[in-house]
Parts: C-alpha cells; sequence; structure tokens
C-alpha cells in the first residue's frame, strides 16, 4: 500500500522564522515555498523526504486551530500511495474513519487525503498520490 513517507507536516506561527532556524540550525532550505488564500507552505528536502511547513493566513482552517489549540509542532504524517482512491476503499472497508472520501488537491500540487485520527490511534495521516 506505502512506498514511503512522503512528508511530515509541521504547523508554524512564522514560515520565515521557522525556515531560518532550521537553515541555521542544520543547513536546510527550501526547495519550494508555495501560498494559497488560506496558507503559506515550504517544502525542506531531507533525505527521500520533505518536511513541509505549513504557516496559516486564514484564522478559521483546521491547522491555525491546530496551532491555536496545541501550538506549533508536528501536525500530520503523509504516506505516499499508488491508487488512492482505491487506498481509501480499502481503508474504509477495514472500518477506517476517512476525513477525505473523495481525494482532493494538496499544497504539492498531488491528490491527497485525509484518515481520522479516531482510526489512527491519534495519528493525522495524509495520503499522499505518488507523482506519476
Amino acid at each position: 500500500m506505502s512506498s514511503r513517507i512522503d512528508h511530515i507536516g509541521v504547523a508554524v506561527r512564522s514560515l520565515p522564522e521557522t525556515i531560518q532556524f532550521l537553515e541555521q540550525a542544520f543547513s536546510l532550505k527550501p526547495s519550494k515555498i508555495v501560498e494559497t488564500a488560506s496558507m503559506k507552505g515550504a517544502f525542506i528536502p531531507i533525505g527521500d523526504s520533505e518536511i513541509e511547513l505549513i504557516e496559516p493566513a486564514d484564522p478559521n482552517i483546521p491547522i491555525a486551530k491546530f496551532i491555536a489549540k496545541n501550538g506549533e509542532g508536528i501536525h500530520h504524517i503523509s504516506i505516499r500511495v499508488n491508487n488512492l482512491e482505491k487506498v481509501l476503499q480499502e481503508l474504509k472497508n477495514k472500518g477506517i474513519k476517512l476525513i477525505d472520501e473523495k481525494p482532493r488537491i494538496g499544497i504539492h500540487g498531488t491528490n491527497i487525503a485525509f484518515l481520522n485520527p479516531e482510526s489512527t490511534k491519534g495519528i493525522l495521516i495524509e495520503l499522499c498520490e505518488a507523482k506519476t
């Protein structure tokens, strides 16, 4: 089902400050920075995966609510899969609750879907379709 961890999503209050910290502490630099109406994201390659930094621009989106409740930190783990629709159906058949019943386009520009942490031992898991 999975091929590897695609990325670790980290909720941050300030994208520039967090990027600066990672550059100074670990010499890690973003390969891409994107901005949408509701959030800003930076993708920092590390090995075969990435750290995805997410700064909310809209106080009403889930990532902003996460920061308000929990502070900055790890928000989700993204697992790369092939055939996301098929994987979602298989998980649903196993009784795993889905946040996203159908894939949607994520900030990376690929199909994603989130699983409900009630069914994943409290871990917010994002499935990310392998880029073809």
